[in-house]
């Protein structure tokens, strides 16, 4: 099975080696990850400049091919001019950091997951809360069972509805045996909190934070397992179009 392994962390992310090593055990890995991090980049893609690409070796060990692009562009040049044969996946990750509720839209960890879908591969996006010490190895481990379950289950490409999931793992879930749970992703704001300061002449700046704000909701939904210890796994949608809007504009006399 080909599989095309990309990150928006860079291709010397300690996650992204830690995911190969698993998958490899699955299938033919392609690396193909942006050259510098890509962090918030979301869904960007490059059109105004040429993609500058180059193989990137430990001694004799090859890492993959790095692009001075977007993750979004990896996965572009990965389907259509590096991989051997169609990848069969496509999985982004370990993300340094969870990617959960709103924080998906902004996330170039889940663009790259996103990108493989738009093309019916079956694609998975993977993120390891951010831990200084974090321990991508047992994270790439758990990962990698779920990535089989999906597998297991998948369409394979075979029919026109994308399949596209979203792994989050907390640090107590590479600790400690933890359950999964399916889950919707949450909706609760992101960058509200920003933290005010001064340059040295005095000008103020400010700098964003990355906490959700509080999420109350009657059900489950990533942010709160999470924050109950779980490991989540979230199906995606990339079609935006609003259904029941829709329906009702329709009556609208334009």
């Amino acid at each position: 099975m080909q599989i095309l392994l990309t990150n928006d962390d860079g291709i010397y992310a300690p996650g992204l080696n830690a995911l190969k090593e698993v998958l490899s055990k699955l299938g033919q890995v392609t690396v193909v990850a942006p050259a510098t991090e890509q962090s918030g980049v979301g869904h960007s893609i490059t059109y105004l400049s040429p993609l500058i690409c180059r193989e990137v070796f430990d001694g004799d060990r090859r890492r993959g091919w790095a692009v001075d692009g977007s993750p979004a562009d990896c996965v572009k040049l990965g389907v259509f001019e590096y991989c051997p044969e169609r990848p069969r996946l496509v999985v982004s990750g370990i993300n340094g950091g969870l990617n959960a509720g709103i924080n998906v839209l902004y996330s170039g960890t889940v663009a790259a997951a996103i990108e493989g879908a738009f093309f019916g591969i079956t694609s998975v996006a993977v993120s390891l809360e951010y831990d200084e010490h974090a321990d991508f190895t047992t994270a790439a481990t758990i990962a990698g069972r779920l990535i089989e379950r999906i597998l297991q289950y998948s369409s394979g490409g075979s029919t026109e509805e994308a399949e596209l999931f979203n792994i989050n793992i907390p640090t107590a879930a590479v600790h400690n045996e933890a359950e999964v749970r399916v889950v919707p992703m949450g909706l609760a704001r992101y960058g509200e909190h920003f933290i005010r300061r001064q340059d040295p002449v005095g000008r103020p700046y400010f700098w964003a934070t990355t906490d959700p704000s509080p999420e109350k909701t009657d059900h489950e939904t990533d942010i709160t397992a999470l924050d109950n210890g779980f490991i989540t796994l979230t199906p995606l949608d990339y079609n935006m179009t609003h259904v029941a809007m829709m329906s009702r504009m329709l009556e609208w006399e334009l």
